[in-house]
């Protein structure tokens, strides 16, 4: 098998934070398009998915083409003799180049938890039990595979999920109504998949291949998806708002439409490309702390594209976090010193 070349420090932190920008927007333009906020909602759920997720993977599928491409122009004559060279043939995309079913798979749940819950709950609700699942997941299969935090991990993640919580807070307790058990359960198993999907990136080799074949192994259970959806809404037909069987209702907008493009093709497509190669120099739980930034980050990016107001709260928590994950990465420096 062919082994990856190890990351740089510098091209490390440039993959991991285009990638958690990445994830930032994604959250932003997932909010705009099924907030729940909204008088008629701009796409419903199913459509956004399979949107993004087609979007993703035609996107990938380009990039991998040009990428193939190049490499055959820039490929030069080998010199081994036939044996050798056949065996550097059959080496040359190992297993973890091309993904897997049980990513792809990951990946589809992720998806689809993450579209019908967010019109269930609140966007900091959401934010809370999402991130929650992911950290929980993350460091329970790293804990079973036999990797263990020392107390300086523990203490940086325990703080950097506090500075998250205190985030979210005035949301939680601004909020009058009654939570969506519903919504609730498919957020954290959208969290569960999304740590399970990340984890299986650990071994990628060519990230880019890896999360190409991944969406595109998605199109079919996204055919299903829509199939079920739309033989629902002919045997349950609802007016769109009328209840939360609504959602079983195709919605479709310009801005909708837009929206699940950009989510699905470049915040999505590029971006868990991105993670992927970052996660070649990361382990499990710094991963897993790390992506405690992306509300942040999105908080960050309101302030400066939206004209949102900077707040003592939010330098708060931005500060506690940050030190928080300081205190992660301190600890694996200090250990391999």
């Amino acid at each position: 098998m062919v082994s990856a070349t190890p990351l740089s420090r510098t091209a490390l932190t440039c993959y991991t934070l285009i990638a958690l920008i990445a994830f930032a927007a994604n959250s932003v333009f997932c909010r705009l398009a099924l907030s729940n906020e909204q008088a008629v909602p701009l796409i419903d759920p199913s459509s956004f998915t399979a949107i993004r997720l087609a979007s993703g993977a035609l996107m990938l599928a380009l990039l991998m083409l040009l990428t193939s491409a190049k490499g055959r122009t820039t490929q030069k004559p080998a010199k081994e003799n036939p044996t050798t060279e056949g065996l550097a043939t059959k080496h040359q995309l190992p297993i973890q180049a091309h993904g897997s079913y049980l990513a792809a798979g990951l990946l589809f749940v992720y998806a689809i938890g993450f579209s019908y819950a967010y019109v269930l709950l609140d966007t900091a609700t959401g934010a809370l039990v999402l991130f929650a699942a992911v950290q929980i997941s993350m460091m329970f299969i790293s804990y079973l595979q036999g990797h263990r935090l020392n107390f300086l991990e523990i203490t940086g993640a325990l703080v950097a999920f506090a500075g998250f919580g205190y985030l979210v807070w005035p949301s939680l307790s601004l909020g009058s109504e009654t939570l969506s058990i519903t919504g609730l359960v498919l957020m954290a198993i959208s969290g569960c998949a999304w740590g399970g999907y990340t984890l299986l990136g650990k071994g990628t080799v060519k990230p880019l291949f890896a999360t190409g074949y991944n969406f595109i192994r998605t199109l079919p259970l996204v055919l299903l998806m829509l199939a079920s959806v739309w033989l629902l809404s002919m045997l349950m037909p609802v007016e769109p708002m009328q209840s939360e069987s609504a959602q079983l209702a195709f919605q479709l907008s310009t801005q909708g439409i837009v929206l699940a493009i950009l989510s699905g093709a470049l915040a999505s497509g590029v971006g868990y490309a991105l993670w992927y190669q970052a996660l070649r120099g990361l382990s499990a739980n710094h991963a897993a702390v790390l992506q405690l930034s992306v509300p942040v980050i999105a908080a960050i990016g309101g302030v400066i594209f939206v004209g949102e107001q900077i707040s003592v709260h939010l330098i708060i928590c931005t500060s506690i976090i940050l030190f928080g994950i300081a205190l992660v990465i301190f600890a694996k420096t200090k250990s391999n010193s």
